[in-house]
């Protein structure tokens, strides 16, 4: 009988739940440590999906024995610390998006995934959904023609929030850019590419948040319109065009749980369901390419990630979006 792939999870936050009820569902996973530097709440945590081993140290559950490989879902100013020190303790991570703040600590935190030999994946679970999978399959296939547009918004009220939440505090990295922004351009990317032009301008609140965030991708002959907002609800959905048809991604477009194909001026709708809320997809993969010793996904790479992040600073750069702790 195959053994199961152990995991830990770091940062026992609302993620890190989602993260576990899906994992559970995964036949070759097993949810086998939690750790935090709440131990109340990491053992509240483990009482919850039956964990066996509970860690109020992080360094304690990288040094120890108790499983393979380690789901980091703490706020992003933590991610590269928190990997960095797990990968050099010899454990395969995978880390909540964004995988680093700025294009300098995903390639620090790549350099040290490649000197340690471990597994480093950054949890982007949009690329691994059934919809996001099958529309790019379609794509590949020629099935819309050659891409001439994407369009894709992601948006929630989140004023209502306390400035030193997470969301919308500075000194976290705070605003919408890399916590949901990163999904249009995600989308962008994946189907057209890297653009030749970046365009964007941004809101930002009285502490210096950046809470609305328009861009314009530019190609040689095709064109990406994207958004994200705090300050506003939206319809988060997504399409995708081409010279011989379009898809639109339903609401959510990163959970969408199926779309809808227009082809010579008919339409089809498919219906994708996740198996539970959606993480079992990249739990599979961190699952495959361990079986397989890839020390990094197909779908989504190391390069995939070093070119989200490097999007995601130009962006930055051109809008004046930046965080206290930076150099």
């Amino acid at each position: 009988m195959k053994s199961k792939t152990r995991w830990g999870i770091i940062g026992p936050g609302k993620i890190a739940q989602n993260f576990a009820n899906d994992l559970m569902l995964v036949e070759d996973a097993e949810l086998t440590a939690v750790a935090s530097r709440n131990e109340e709440r990491a053992q509240e945590f483990a009482t919850t999906f039956q964990i066996p081993n509970v860690f109020s140290s992080y360094q304690a559950l990288f040094d120890g024995d108790v499983a393979d490989v380690l789901y980091i879902a703490t706020p992003h100013t933590f991610h590269k610390d928190l990997a960095i020190r797990a990968m050099q303790a010899g454990k395969h991570v995978l880390c909540e998006k964004p995988l680093g703040i700025n294009t300098k600590e995903v390639s620090e935190m790549i350099k040290v995934a490649k000197e340690n030999n471990v597994f480093l994946m950054e949890a982007l679970w949009s690329r691994f959904n059934p919809t996001i999978q099958k529309v790019k399959k379609l794509t590949d296939e020629g099935v819309l023609g050659d891409l001439k547009y994407v369009h894709a918004d992601f948006a929630f009220y989140a004023l209502d929030r306390p400035l030193d939440s997470r969301l919308l505090d500075p000194s976290l990295a705070g605003g919408t850019l890399l916590d949901i922004g990163i999904y249009p351009v995600f989308l962008a990317y994946l189907f057209l590419g890297k653009p030749k032009e970046i365009k964007a301008v941004s809101n930002f609140n009285k502490i210096g948040a950046e809470i609305q965030t328009s861009i314009i991708f530019q190609y040689d002959d095709a064109q990406a319109i994207l958004f994200s907002s705090f300050a506003n609800d939206s319809k988060s959905d997504a399409q995708i065009a081409g010279t011989k048809g379009s898809v639109s991604i339903k609401h959510r477009f990163h959970e969408s749980q199926g779309f809808t194909l227009y082809v010579d001026e008919e339409s089809k709708d498919l219906e994708l369901p996740t198996i539970g809320k959606g993480y079992t997809y990249e739990i599979r993969e961190v699952n495959k390419c361990l079986e397989e010793n890839k020390l990094e996904s197909d779908l989504w790479s190391h390069q995939d990630s070093i070119t989200l992040i490097s999007l995601l600073d130009e962006i930055r750069s051109k809008n004046g979006i930046s965080f206290p702790f930076e150099d």
